[in-house]
């Protein structure tokens, strides 16, 4: 049996006046998800349990089938593990962003979409001026883009805790940043951090040149998703009972170090596409040709599309379709050919949180998924009132629903024959 799953992040949106009412999947032309949706199984599922925040870390984690009450630790630490980066017991790790904040407002999460060589540069002045000026390890790495880490190794032992609070910044678009500070114990060491950080690139010279061409500069560092060391049960050991081995050979794909960092510790080859970025702008056809041919070595892959919840964050709602049209073409075709040439098949369709474009951020909620494989019956049309798709409204009607969503793992790997 080969698998395959496709994750379209943060797709799942709400209903907007603009387009009649409609969500931007219903109103995306996608004929081969919906063609995967009259041939198999539309339904939803809740990847975030209320307790903890909307975040692609928890949902991803749970789509994947890992409880996310019992197995997660925090963001920051699947990122360190991304970049080969072994945490010890006392070790915190915290995404730093780059983000430009103007009069105390949160103008972009991302500094403008910052470019890797510039935070390098950036990061680097961090580590030569901040670093040394603490009495315990600090650490600035350089990820992708606005996506970098801080460790820190809490050799004290009190520093923080369950009770410190750190806030996306993705979360506060346009809007006051005050409200979302660190607070709880630890929060003067971050805050201090932050407040430095202003000052070093106040006048840094990637600032210059980006402000010169128009850019928006890099404001300071923004420090949240804090956790620790992350132990996660390798996937075909977890679901051995469901696929009858712990041998299943699997490959991610993907732009970003969280997934890069889960598919790791999961036991799954990083699989390289170029041209990938993690942003509109990315090799829609590379992912696609690379997961097709990932499938001849590996018997799961996992490709995993930031678009969606990108064009999101910026409220964009052309960009939005666009990404989703983009992957319907370009990705799911190839897919679903290597597929049915590989003999028995299965392929999970399903966001793993939604990004809604109305409210740029991350929401609690069901997402839409499609099931379909060459043992996968049509789902009955009764009370659908029309043809399936892979939309909201579909899965709404759907008998199919996992609350909560880890659930949806074991259900589509076990055999129905």
């Amino acid at each position: 049996m080969k698998y395959a799953i496709i994750i379209p992040d943060g797709c799942a949106d709400w209903p907007i006046e603009f387009l009649g009412g409609r969500t931007p999947l219903q109103a995306a032309r996608t004929p081969h998800l919906d063609a995967l949706a009259e041939s198999g199984i539309v339904g939803r599922s809740g990847n975030v349990p209320a307790e903890l925040p909307p975040g692609s870390d928890v949902a991803t984690l749970s789509l994947l089938g890992y409880d996310p009450l019992r197995d997660y630790t925090g963001r920051a630490p699947l990122e360190a593990v991304a970049q080969g980066i072994e945490l010890d017991e006392r070790d915190w790790a915290f995404r730093c962003n780059l983000v430009t904040i103007e009069s105390g407002v949160m103008r972009s999460f991302t500094a403008g979409h910052i470019s890797t060589e510039e935070a390098n540069e950036l990061l680097e002045s961090l580590q030569a001026e901040i670093a040394p000026r603490f009495p315990f390890p600090l650490r600035f790495l350089a990820g992708v883009g606005y996506r970098n880490l801080m460790l820190f190794s809490d050799v004290i032992g009190t520093t923080f805790d369950i009770a410190s609070r750190t806030s996306p910044p993705h979360d506060h678009t346009n809007k006051p940043v005050e409200p979302a500070l660190p607070n709880g114990p630890g929060a003067e060491l971050l805050l201090r951090i932050m407040r430095e950080s202003r000052e070093i690139f106040a006048d840094h010279p990637v600032n210059r040149r980006r402000i010169e061409e128009g850019k928006l500069p890099a404001s300071q560092c923004w420090l949240w998703g804090q956790g620790k060391k992350p132990n996660l049960e390798p996937f075909a050991r977890r679901f051995r009972k469901e696929i009858g081995t712990e041998t299943l050979p699997g490959g991610m794909i993907t732009a970003v170090d969280l997934l890069r960092g889960i598919g790791k510790l999961i036991g799954w080859e990083q699989i390289a596409v170029p041209g990938i970025t993690g942003y509109v702008d990315t090799d829609y056809a590379a992912k696609g040709r690379f997961a097709a041919e990932g499938l001849k070595k590996h018997d799961i892959v996992c490709v995993h599309i930031e678009a969606p919840d990108e064009a999101g964050h910026e409220g964009n709602l052309e960009k939005k379709i666009a990404a989703l049209e983009e992957i319907d073409v370009k990705i799911v075709p190839p897919i679903v050919e290597a597929l049915r040439q590989s003999g028995d098949w299965r392929l999970l369709v399903s966001p793993d949180h939604p990004t809604p474009v109305a409210h740029k951020t991350h929401t609690h909620g069901h997402v839409p998924w499609v099931v379909a494989g060459s043992d996968i019956a049509p789902m009955s049309r009764d009370g659908l009132n029309g043809p399936a798709r892979f939309d909201e409204p579909t899965a709404e009607r759907s008998s199919f629903r996992f609350e909560p969503g880890w659930q949806l793992m074991p259900w589509f790997l076990k055999s129905r024959k």
